[in-house]
């Protein structure tokens, strides 16, 4: 039997079950705790150990080892080396990043339209880089 609301242990409310996460081995399928409440969680528990998390997502953030690089540069030689020469030009000053020129977001990544011209970048942030990879 399903129903459509369910109360949130923590907050004490009765909301839609939508406003609860999916996990498999609750009996409901659902868990007890509603999303507003399980994000206030994650993020005091992440407040209380912010050395611990940093330290962790710096590690995670290095997962690529010496064999991955070498296999992506073998996969992409052309692609990898526009990265490579817009990367040393923005460290030397030869380039210089700009705000997105989709949404003016200044944290860009620089996509090649052509990498055979590998300094001609159009500057473009995380999200405006996704959408235009997926046009």
């Amino acid at each position: 039997m399903t129903t459509s609301v369910k109360t949130c242990f923590k907050c004490e409310q009765e909301k839609p079950v939508d406003q609860f996460y999916r996990h498999p081995t609750m009996k409901d399928g659902r868990v007890n705790k509603c999303k507003k409440c399980n994000t206030f969680d994650v993020r005091e528990n992440r407040k209380l150990k912010v050395t611990y998390y940093r330290e962790y997502d710096r590690k995670r953030g290095n997962r690529q080892t010496k064999e991955d690089r070498a296999k992506y540069k073998n996969a992409w030689p052309e692609k990898y080396k526009a990265h490579c020469a817009v990367n040393n030009a923005v460290r030397d000053g030869r380039l210089k990043k700009e705000p997105c020129e989709k949404c003016g977001r200044t944290d860009v990544h620089g996509h090649h339209d052509d990498y055979n011209k590998p300094l001609s970048v159009r500057w473009l942030c995380p999200p405006c880089h996704s959408k235009q990879h997926n046009l």
